[in-house]
């Protein structure tokens, strides 16, 4: 019995850092970006994303169970940003 919790525990923490990487990548992308590109591609402004991406990162770091509430807010703050405003941002800036 205590080898599946042992597995169990190790899959939380592969997913917990998988996600701790992808919430700090999101992070530092949403800050290489100018302030001007979020207005323009009417995708909410930096400050917004870099608060609602740094709160879910700090939230990550200080509860590190992927399953938890705040993380899968964080997680789904993430993927948003990934999957809406970054292709966004780079269409706008990409030379």
């Amino acid at each position: 019995m205590s080898v599946i919790f042992g597995i169990q525990d190790l899959f939380q923490l592969v997913l917990s850092l998988g996600l701790l990487a992808f919430e700090a990548w999101a992070f530092l992308d949403a800050l290489s970006h100018k302030p001007d590109a979020f207005v323009a591609g009417d995708k909410q402004t930096k400050q917004l994303w870099l608060i609602v991406l740094g709160v879910a990162l700090g939230a990550h770091l200080l509860i590190m169970e992927p399953f938890h509430l705040l993380n899968l807010v964080g997680a789904v703050a993430t993927i948003v940003y990934f999957v809406d405003v970054r292709p966004t941002l780079r269409s706008l800036t990409r030379r």
